[in-house]
């Protein structure tokens, strides 16, 4: 079960998530913005499917991912991966029947090149000598097969256990499973007694090799399944390209855009203990003004230690690979680490938001700091004596509420919490400035000629279902023309306001949307919600929103004043205990910006890099040692005595 197939490239989920052409009969909100997405595999028994999904899911984490940990520490790494090697090693007669079956003679030349060596120098496969002779792989099955003889999928199943397909590969399945050696072993061949109650060698080595498999991917499953607000979405189109009989042009036909594609390498900061996430503990806090428990990752130092607290970009998650990366830099160099979703995100939404949607930025800013406060509480009450000072640490949306919080700290009276240090990575100056420029490079294939526009937005996502299979570094030169790299960048963050308009009018439904809030059969929903552009949402949610609950001069001027930095700048000015760190070319960020930042922050505040992008040079030793520089200052814990 791959799920995260597409996800290897631009922001965790950027093009794995419900892109699917406009519905029939749906006004456009601007009538200019015409991108129109590739379509997915149909989805009609997206109620069955979302069933199973939903079993798949508790299998994998209420069975899986606790007896793996079990199993992962009797079955050392090395072992584990001979018994993978052994089971692919197994499975050659259907790569070589379908490399033949397809044509590719070289393929099968070199899967039995592959398999001949292995099976000998290999010892019976358990080592994987092929690779290490540079002897290609050349992966097979009866799906693709099907595929290039031109059976186009018609729907997409998700099948218990082992998650997603279509009816192509359903049918796909049941003949690798015809071609594969084991079925024919019979009990008779082994002397068993009962053949009744036998379920084959074929049936006990699958579930084992697969569980073996498992074992080593679980945990970022269980991770993607948590974190993103609707998974299944996300694998039901990612599917649609993972299994796709087609092979991207990887020419770059137009200019690059050094700081979108330096925006995208983002995806490369990531944590480098495997098993740091599961080191985490998870609890919750009762947030007052809305009766709800709001959930909570940390990981405590063994004796007393500063805490930072850690708020994620517009729409992240706790559980969010940057999220977790900055918890393990700052864990791992002496500090507490505390994550909580964005107020801009479903968990944060629907539990600890005063509002029903997010957009006013002293609305949003109070309630994560209410939030923040009762975290603290609950940990001190847990753990008394091990939390030291406090720092308030965001990243894009995130630093935007950081220093917001930092700005108006004089004003906040206990018992809300109070921070000892406030840094801000990649911030944002002007909330709606950069929500235009990110409906800007949504819009940006429109730059295509019409006639290839389809055909080139199909090639991109190719492109990044490719580059997923691949081994990809910081260094890698990656594919993509500016158009290209400013749309996956638009669509990312289009997908995520697709799941805020989404949450907030389940929460309250403004009657905006013409198509029911179904939680069984979501697509019709969801075509509909990706024609609103973050100005739409501004225009048409937001304002009429705040008009109806009483915030004064609830217009888009209003709400775009107060996510302006520079309305709070003499607060600003006036805390010494800011630390801000951008880059020069940010996407989100204009010359006017950057000169506003230096004239705020003094030189000892202010960080600025001449490259990354927006959050994408944060994997550099270099940027890390700013950040932590950004926290040393900080005073030590005090430590009780005795």
């Amino acid at each position: 079960m791959k799920i995260k197939t597409l996800v290897a490239l631009s922001f965790c989920g950027a093009l794995i998530a419900g892109g699917q052409q406009p519905a029939v009969g749906v006004s456009q909100p601007l009538a200019a913005e015409t991108v129109v997405l590739p379509q997915s595999v149909p989805d009609p028994i997206e109620p069955f499917n979302r069933v199973m999904w939903g079993f798949n899911k508790g299998l994998m984490t209420d069975v899986v991912k606790p007896t793996s940990r079990v199993y992962r520490f009797v079955i050392v790494k090395p072992v584990r991966t001979s018994i993978g090697n052994f089971g692919k090693n197994l499975t050659y007669p259907g790569r070589l029947i379908n490399n033949l079956l397809q044509g590719k003679w070289g393929g099968a030349r070199d899967e039995s090149y592959r398999f001949a060596v292995n099976t000998t120098a290999g010892v019976a496969g358990l080592f994987d000598v092929g690779t290490k002779w540079n002897i290609p792989k050349s992966e097979a099955d009866f799906g693709q097969t099907f595929g290039q003889w031109g059976w186009q999928p018609q729907f997409f199943i998700m099948l218990p256990i082992f998650g997603p397909s279509n009816d192509r590969d359903t049918i796909g399945l049941a003949a690798d499973t015809a071609a594969n050696p084991l079925l024919y072993i019979s009990p008779y061949d082994l002397a068993v007694d009962d053949p009744l109650t036998y379920l084959g060698p074929y049936t006990y080595f699958t579930y084992a090799d697969m569980y073996n498999n498992l074992s080593d991917t679980v945990n970022e499953y269980v991770r993607f399944s948590q974190a993103e607000m609707d998974p299944y979405s996300e694998v039901q189109y990612a599917w649609t390209f993972a299994r796709a009989n087609r092979v991207a042009n990887f020419q770059v036909k137009g200019e690059t855009d050094p700081a979108s594609l330096e925006t995208i390498q983002s995806v490369f900061f990531t944590y480098k203990d495997p098993e740091f996430p599961n080191h985490g503990q998870t609890r919750s806090a009762r947030i007052p003004a809305t009766g709800k428990d709001l959930k909570f990752t940390y990981w405590l130092q063994p004796g007393s230690a500063n805490v930072v607290y850690i708020v994620p970009g517009l729409g992240g998650h706790r559980l969010a690979q940057p999220s977790l990366a900055l918890a393990e830099l700052v864990y791992k160099n002496g500090f507490s680490a505390v994550v909580v979703s964005s107020p801009f995100n479903s968990e944060f939404m629907e539990h600890a938001s005063t509002a029903a949607l997010p957009a006013y930025l002293p609305v949003d800013g109070h309630d994560l700091h209410v939030a923040l406060t009762e975290i603290d509480r609950r940990l001190n009450h847990l753990y008394p004596g091990r939390l030291g000072n406090k720092a308030l640490m965001g990243y894009s949306m995130g630093a935007l509420n950081t220093l917001y919080l930092a700005a108006t700290a004089p004003t906040n009276q206990l018992p809300l919490l109070k921070f000892d240090r406030y840094v801000a990575i990649n911030t944002p100056v002007r909330l709606l400035h950069g929500m235009n420029k990110l409906d800007e490079f949504y819009r940006a294939p429109l730059d295509w000629p019409a006639a290839e526009r389809a055909d080139d937005l199909e090639n991109t996502f190719l492109k990044v279902a490719a580059l997923s299979q691949s081994t990809l570094t910081p260094q890698t030169s990656l594919p993509f023309d500016a158009i290209e790299s400013k749309f996956l960048i638009g669509l990312n963050f289009r997908l995520i306001l697709r799941d805020i308009i989404y949450s907030s009018q389940r929460r309250n439904n403004q009657g905006v949307l013409q198509h029911p809030l179904s939680n069984w059969r979501r697509n019709p929903v969801y075509q509909e919600i990706l024609n609103y552009s973050y100005q739409d949402y501004v225009d048409q949610f937001a304002t009429p929103y705040y008009s109806a609950h009483g915030l004064n001069s609830p217009t888009a001027a209003a709400l775009a004043q107060a996510g302006d930095l520079r309305t709070y700048e003499t607060g600003l000015r006036a805390n010494p205990d800011t630390r801000v760190i951008v880059n020069q070319n940010d996407i989100l960020l204009t010359d006017e910006d950057l000169t506003w930042l230096h004239a705020t922050f003094t030189p000892d505040k202010l960080t600025v890099f001449p490259q990354g992008g927006h959050l994408g040079n944060l994997s550099n030793p270099t940027v890390q040692k700013a950040i932590l520089a950004a926290l040393t200052p900080m005073r030590p814990p005090q430590v009780k005595e005795k």
